[in-house]
């Protein structure tokens, strides 16, 4: 790939963002060196948009810069996911109830359509692993652009990217998927009855849970 071929918005964003994928398909593996030379030959491009690139990223915390040894990708101790995990059932389970006391009909609508497709990726002897991990982000991050914070939602979503450094994801663990699924069934069920603190109390327990199967 050259720098050519690149989108036109900021060189160091679209390197970011391509090397932010390849973390995420463990294509670069939680603890390894990034090889800056490399990469920059690879990309086509000079080192000063690739280490913009790797300062993004650090802030975000899914790499960390040594000093004199250049940047690593991430790893993600047993006490950084349980602190992920717990900042984010505070923040999700807040927008839950917000979701529960302010949403309108069509939001709650958008919502339940979501979860539609949640259940059909999910669907016990046909589950789609890739579809269902998107749908579920996709289910989460609507649910908080429906309670409109943009400070809380901007928290979350540097959260999940460090969540999704975690080797065991909570999601791949067998039997998973269908608590993870009946979770879901009883936040939405709160939401829809307007019910906030239920909501809030079974987002919070979905996220235990969810903790509970990475460890």
């Amino acid at each position: 790939m050259s720098a050519a071929t690149l989108t036109p918005r900021a060189l160091y964003e679209e390197v970011a963002e391509l090397l932010r994928q390849r973390i995420f398909k463990r294509e670069l593996e939680p603890g390894s060196w990034i090889d800056e030379l490399k990469l920059a030959e690879e990309y086509g491009i000079s080192r000063t948009p690739l280490r913009e690139a790797l300062k993004v990223l650090a802030a975000e915390g899914l790499v960390t810069m040594k000093v004199r040894r250049g940047a690593y990708v991430t790893e993600v101790s047993e006490k950084d996911l349980a602190d992920v995990y717990h900042l984010l059932s505070l923040l999700e389970s807040d927008a839950a109830g917000v979701v529960a006391e302010r949403a309108t009909d069509a939001e709650l609508a958008e919502l339940e359509a979501l979860h539609r497709e949640l259940e059909a990726a999910g669907r016990p002897g046909q589950v789609d692993r890739e579809n269902f991990f998107a749908v579920n982000e996709r289910f989460h991050m609507r649910l908080l652009a429906i309670a409109n914070n943009r400070w809380r939602d901007q928290v979350v979503a540097d959260l999940r990217k460090v969540m999704k450094l975690n080797r065991h994801n909570s999601l791949l663990k067998s039997g998973r998927i269908t608590e993870s699924l009946k979770e879901h069934r009883a936040v939405m069920a709160a939401i829809k009855e307007r019910d906030a603190a239920t909501a809030m109390a079974r987002m919070q327990q979905h996220f235990r849970n969810g903790l509970e199967a990475a460890g």
